[in-house]
């Protein structure tokens, strides 16, 4: 029985004990060299190191894991087929998690990248998980032809068995077309303020494999089709200069001073433009007379805000100090009159 026990020890002993140091080499290194190696990318201003980093971090003692079981099964005497089946299968393991670590980086790099761009081109789902899908795929067909499994008949099934996948997905994939449309086209991008032909109104938030989200100001959310979004007649409140326009029609009596009227409404006007969060500052404001209205003299004046949704409070502020500054100075707001003539019938 000792004899036994000895020769069990001797046997499986040293590849035990280089997997636990193998085990203890990746911990030591995570838990030493990686911090002091992040703290390094910490200080450097290209993201992209952050990025590989935190991409392999979670598989580093996986990695020497996997290394310290090669080494171990090395030697030992395993019967022919079974060493042979470990051998790919550690091999398989440590292309699948290089596979995940390539991924996350292809990710990482595709949203620094798109950051950069500013909102040219923002990093979406549509885009994250199509780069997610194309590199797991030639990790796994790389895995298989590692097993010496032919992957020309699988290719094969595929293509066969695509057109009919294509046929039974008709929709799903016209949406997927249409997103990458939108997105490539930048039609509308995320964070975009839009309108659409049917009358919604909102914020892009995302657009996915089939549907584009958009987000009310009342914070109710919309999803669309990407078809019917690809179609649909959209103004783009964001686009080029997402500046916004205000015009404001102010009504005074026929009886006023003109020149006293435009003096007062334009200095009322400049100082909300200094008051008024969102107001574009370096635009001044325009005050011109429009027409002979029936009861009053018509004018109008033009803001500029930098963005939709800001002229609410702009318009806001405005009307009260223009109503209390007429006040002040006299300037009457006439009321709508209309004038009635009745007659009687002839007896």
């Amino acid at each position: 029985m000792k004899e036994t026990l000895l020769t069990s020890l001797q046997h499986w002993g040293p590849p035990l004990l280089t997997i636990v140091v193998g085990i203890l080499f990746g911990w030591a290194f995570r838990r030493f060299f990686h911090s002091r190696i992040k703290k390094l990318t910490d200080k450097t201003r290209w993201r992209g190191d952050d990025v590989v980093l935190a991409a392999v971090e979670k598989y580093i003692l996986l990695w020497f894991f996997l290394g310290a079981v090669s080494l171990a099964t090395g030697g030992i005497e395993i019967a022919a087929p079974y060493n042979r089946y470990i051998s790919i299968t550690l091999l398989a393991l440590l292309i699948f998690s290089i596979t995940m670590a390539i991924s996350k980086v292809a990710v990482g790099f595709l949203e620094v990248w798109s950051e950069r761009q500013g909102s040219r081109f923002p990093s979406t789902a549509i885009f994250v998980n199509l780069t997610r899908i194309i590199i797991i795929s030639i990790g796994v067909l790389i895995i298989l032809q590692t097993m010496n499994i032919s992957i020309t008949p699988i290719l094969t099934a595929l293509g066969v068995g695509g057109l009919a996948v294509s046929l039974a997905l008709k929709d799903t994939l016209s949406d997927f077309f249409a997103g990458l449309h939108i997105l490539l086209s930048q039609k509308v991008k995320i964070g975009d303020f839009v309108r659409l032909d049917s009358g919604e109104m909102g914020y892009i938030t995302n657009i996915t494999w089939r549907n584009t989200s958009m987000l009310e100001r009342a914070n109710n959310v919309i999803t669309i089709p990407n078809t019917r979004l690809s179609s649909a007649i959209i103004k783009n409140f964001d686009a080029g200069d997402p500046s916004f326009s205000v015009k404001l029609s102010v009504g005074v009596a026929y009886d006023s001073d003109l020149e006293h009227v435009e003096r007062v409404t334009q200095e009322v006007a400049n100082a909300v433009v200094q008051d008024v969060d969102g107001a574009k500052k370096d635009f001044k404001p325009i005050v011109r007379f429009k027409e002979f209205g029936d009861s009053s003299i018509n004018l109008v004046v033009y803001f500029r805000v930098l963005k939709y949704g800001d002229h609410h409070s702009l318009v806001h502020t405005f009307v009260k100090q223009l109503h209390d500054r007429y006040k002040q100075e006299g300037i009457e707001i006439p009321f709508p009159i209309r004038t009635v003539v009745h007659k009687n019938p002839a007896p």
